[in-house]
């Protein structure tokens, strides 16, 4: 029986291979789903911090994909303004 642990698994891979061609925005797409896989297994589990810590992440990295889409994140990470957070 295939989990959703294993589904997470298998969109990481899929998702580290796009961003390996440089399809990004689709690569964050497939991490999302990995995300929802993952937080799928957490209820499962009734592992309830877990899913609070991966709801958490998920929203930073959503945030920070709107940032990148949006062309307001820097390219460099070694920038003189350092109140960009």
């Amino acid at each position: 029986m295939i989990s959703f642990a294993i589904i997470g698994g298998i969109l990481l891979n899929i998702g580290a291979y796009l961003t390996y061609k440089g399809r990004i925005y689709k690569a964050v797409t497939v991490y999302l789903f990995a995300d929802v896989c993952w937080i799928a297994m957490a209820y499962e589990r009734e592992d309830f911090f877990g899913m609070l810590s991966i709801i958490i992440g998920v929203t930073f990295g959503f945030l920070a994909f709107l940032k990148m889409k949006n062309g307001k994140m820097n390219k460099d990470l070694n920038t003189k303004d350092k109140n960009d957070i």
